[in-house]
């Protein structure tokens, strides 16, 4: 269909190691999912960039694009009941080269 654009995704970037959020990223690029935005708020703001550059620089290396980098702040309560501002980053990545189909018709199997 000509037209029709894939639902975005997120990954929110947390707690768990860098690479964890590296290949979830790409498994969803690589499924067609676009665009795929990272999202991270306060100290994990650092964790959402290094994620966006391993998967651009090592994995996808000039097979990706990131588009416009949203900040802001939110105004969340605490444990102790407070409002506190914490700042939060989005990030979107698209893959710019389509993903290879699979083979398919007469002579596509394995041999």
């Amino acid at each position: 269909m000509a037209g029709r654009t894939s639902p975005e995704v997120t990954v929110f970037i947390g707690l768990k190691p860098t690479m964890t959020y590296v290949f979830q990223v790409i498994t969803q690029l690589n499924s067609g999912a676009g665009p795929v935005v990272v999202k991270a708020r306060g100290n994990a703001i650092a964790k959402a960039v290094d994620v966006v550059e391993v998967v651009r620089r090592r994995f996808l290396e000039g097979q990706v694009d990131v588009g416009r980098i949203l900040i802001s702040t939110e105004r969340l309560t605490n444990h102790d009941g407070r409002d506190a501002n914490v700042s939060s980053i989005a990030i979107p990545v698209t893959r710019t080269t389509p993903v290879p189909a699979a083979p398919t018709g007469p002579g596509s199997g394995p041999a």
